[in-house]
């Protein structure tokens, strides 16, 4: 999130898409009904009308896999309506900058795309630039390459009819949610937009993102109270996990992981560090080497020496694409010996799961850790299989849960929050950290005996004491980072020993050690562990609680908020004031500031976003895999043609092997969560008063589709795709309707995706029916559009 819960409150308007927090998030809806108390109005864009559309002011239905239309719609109203904020537009984001001439988009295609690799070749998107190697632009904003004349064309398409012909929302719906959303373009106005998985679960997912930001942008409501983007994250430390590098292609505080090319530090370093060409622009990357060699010093301690690049040549080096769905490609095709699932249930919660399952059979050893058996932890007992066939060998490991273990949470907010252990765990029963040390133990002495490559093992710093388990304090310790010698920064001695006060006192010679750098500053010599805080002061009104936790990076509780204030610091909203120039003591009062520089317009200002080289709010980005715009494409699985172009699908997403047609395959699925039951299932599928209140799978559908294939509430019923076929009761509700697509009505069907084989409530695996197919820049799996059937009867195809 780019601000926090508290502040959802301050919000006038709540655009909630691709999620449904009533339900998924409901502690979180506390602050959305504190708004709605204060005038606010909330809308829920929705496949089905969920419990958060029973509370919403406006509800717009929304075809899966459709937000870039119906978000290009909105971008598009508020362009031609000039509704946008001008002033921040201008100032904060790149809409006066010129594009290359050689920059195109046709039918669906930008330049530089190669269909044999299924990828671009980005060099045509760039910016025009001076002599200097700063970006031209044009402050009128009348040149036609310049990004707010190639925004404008790009979605010039995407009118309310258009759009709602390809989303199947209802023209006046759709009408009244550009009106009330798009009105926050005022200074006095705020919007925000509280997006979940609904919205990054498809293959254009990171794309529905990035429409969301530039309509943010547009209406000025980044940086500000009340507003932002904001990610609800689908569990309590998802966003924590995320930070510590739970993904592939990111160490710890998202520095990108060394590939196969990146042969020494100075290389990895170079194709990674941007370069910043104009003397206003923080450019905070930059400080790249420093996070890096801190990082390095953090993983091997004396042992990351100059010398030897401070121990770059240990971290493994990535020569391919080791996401989630690649993984279990390679397990179907054989390629892992053994596999650990620490938390997590793949033969239920991934895509494909009967191809999950056939590679699970083909291990020679699995080691399952969690609180229950899960339905991957005994595979070998799914239905149709005889487990005499399957000669892996399973250890299950009994975890303690997150009540039963100390250490720190990070939410949707960035608030990082220590908890501390209710009660010991059960029986044998260990925490992740127990189980990690233990196994970190043993291969060292094993590779101290010998074996190839031993150095990245038998090296690593492991200063976590000698109990029962590791000592989470040490690990919070050493995150936060500490001098390795005496240093002298800004005048000030800094002891070898001593915590690091923040990151920018992190260096890149050695002589600092920071596990993140994103948590540098949140363990302090001054104030010890910075988690454990509970300070309910709020000198801003704005609900901020400086005190109550930590926040990364540096207690910011709102990010980009020096785009709150106008270029000479005088805040957009005098009524909502997150931070604001102090002409008295010439610096900033409120949120800790994205940067402690001058206003923009000031002698050594800045402008307000830090983290991108030219340091504007990027309407137009090259960044991406798919386009420097979103476009709208269909899903890979889709029962219309593309209205908007030629080009049907993701052209940076290769097609999977089997994929349902859409002559068998009529009816649109997508899967969703209940609030009864929790992610995969193995925790709530095991606890009598859940299973009580949902105790079967079930497929919600509309009144009409039951009436025309027979089907009455509760009747079992077989729902097929081209990857296989489930059972489940009918659910017949008015909540979920067919919808109006090119001109005929399409049905839809909603399934919840928590069911497995194991436990005390079973059924089958929504997940059995979705493509192994993913997002162009992220691989998430594309759960929540998908082609498939449905016939009375529950005999499985």
């Amino acid at each position: 999130m780019t601000n926090h819960w508290n502040d959802i409150q301050h919000a006038d308007v709540i655009l909630a898409i691709g999620s449904n927090p009533a339900e998924n998030h409901p502690i979180s809806f506390k602050y959305v009904e504190k708004a709605i108390d204060k005038g606010a109005k909330l809308i829920s864009v929705d496949p089905r009308f969920t419990r958060t559309s029973s509370k919403a002011q406006i509800y717009a239905q929304l075809r899966p896999g459709t937000d870039i239309a119906f978000m290009g719609g909105l971008i598009n109203y508020t362009l031609e309506n000039e509704l946008f904020h001008k002033e921040y537009v201008l100032n904060y984001t790149n809409a006066a900058f010129i594009v290359d001439d050689n920059y195109d988009f046709d039918e669906g295609i930008f330049s530089g795309f190669s269909p044999e690799t299924y990828s671009y070749d980005k060099k045509s998107w760039r910016y025009k630039t001076a002599a200097d190697g700063q970006p031209l632009k044009d402050m009128s904003l009348q040149d036609p390459r310049c990004v707010y004349q190639l925004l404008k064309a790009h979605f010039a398409e995407y009118t309310p009819a258009k759009v709602c012909e390809v989303t199947g929302t209802a023209i006046q719906d759709y009408m009244a949610v550009a009106r009330a959303f798009c009105e926050t373009g005022r200074s006095d106005k705020a919007g925000t937009i509280m997006y979940a998985m609904g919205t990054t679960q498809h293959t254009y997912g990171t794309q529905n993102v990035r429409s969301y930001a530039m309509l943010q942008l547009l209406l000025g409501n980044v940086g500000i109270a009340g507003g932002g983007i904001n990610a609800l994250r689908g569990e309590c430390n998802v966003q924590g996990s995320t930070d510590y590098a739970l993904l592939f292609h990111i160490l710890p505080g998202y520095m990108k992981s060394p590939e196969y090319d990146d042969v020494d530090l100075s290389t990895w370093l170079k194709n990674v560090t941007p370069v910043a060409t104009d003397p206003k622009s923080a450019n905070w990357w930059s400080n790249m080497p420093k996070y890096m060699v801190s990082l390095l010093k953090a993983f091997w301690g004396e042992h990351a020496t100059a010398a030897n690049d401070f121990g770059y040549d240990y971290l493994p080096k990535r020569s391919g694409n080791y996401s989630y769905i690649m993984l279990m490609e390679r397990l179907q095709q054989g390629g892992f010996d053994g596999m650990f699932c620490m938390g997590t249930n793949p033969i239920v919660g991934g895509p494909d799961s009967l191809g999950i399952g056939r590679g699970l059979d083909k291990l020679k050893w699995m080691v399952s850790a969690d609180l229950w058996e899960t339905d991957t932890s005994v595979f070998w007992k799914r239905p149709g299989v005889n487990p005499k066939d399957i000669q892996t060998e399973v250890f299950n490991l009994p975890a303690a849960s997150s009540v039963e273990k100390e250490g720190s949470i990070s939410n949707s907010g960035r608030w990082a929050q220590w908890r501390y252990k209710a009660v010991e765990p059960p029986g044998h029963a260990e925490s992740d950290a127990f189980i990690i040390d233990q196994l970190y133990r043993r291969l060292k002495n094993l590779y101290s005996q010998g074996g190839v490559f031993p150095e990245p093992i038998v090296n690593l710093a492991w200063n976590y004491g000698d109990g029962h388990e590791p000592d989470i304090e040490m690990v919070a310790r050493e995150t936060n980072g500490f001098f390795t010698r005496d240093v002298q920064i800004g005048g000030k001695l800094y002891k070898k020993g001593e915590q690091v006060p923040a990151f920018t006192a992190l260096q890149d010679d050695g002589s600092t050690v920071s596990g993140n750098w994103l948590y540098c500053g949140s363990y302090t010599e001054e104030d010890g562990n910075k988690l454990k805080r509970r300070g309910q002061e709020d000198p801003t009104g704005l609900e901020m609680y400086p005190n109550w936790s930590w926040c990364w990076p540096v207690n910011r509780r709102i990010l980009y908020n020096r785009a709150s204030v106008d270029p000479d610091g005088r805040p957009w909203n005098p009524k909502k004031i997150v931070i604001a120039w102090n002409e008295t003591t010439g610096r900033w009062d409120g949120d800790v500031p994205d940067g402690g520089w001058p206003p923009m317009n000031k002698p050594g200002g800045r402008y307000p976003f830090i983290m991108v080289a030219e340091g504007f709010g990027r309407l137009f980005s090259a960044g991406l895999a798919d386009g420097p715009f979103p476009a709208h494409y269909e899903p890979m699985e889709s029962p219309t043609e593309n209205l908007f172009c030629k080009q049907q699908t993701n052209p940076a997403v290769r097609p999977p092997a089997r994929l349902s047609d859409r002559e068998k395959f009529p009816y649109i699925g997508t899967s969703y969560r209940v609030s009864e039951h929790w992610q995969a299932g193995s925790m709530t599928r095991n606890l009598p008063w859940l299973v009580e209140l949902v105790p079967d799978m079930f497929v919600e559908m509309s009144e009409g589709l039951a009436r025309w294939k027979g089907i009455n509430n509760g009747d079992m019923v077989t729902i097929s795709s081209e990857r296989g076929a489930i059972e489940a009761r009918a659910l017949i509700t008015s909540r979920i309707k067919p919808l109006r697509v090119g001109g005929r009505m399409i049905e839809q069907v909603g399934l919840p995706w928590h069911f497995g084989f194991a436990g005390l409530a079973k059924g089958d695996s929504a997940n059995v029916l979705t493509a192994a197919v993913g997002c162009a820049n992220t691989t998430i799996p594309e759960y929540k559009a998908f082609l498939c059937n449905i016939e009375k009867g529950g005999k499985k195809a």
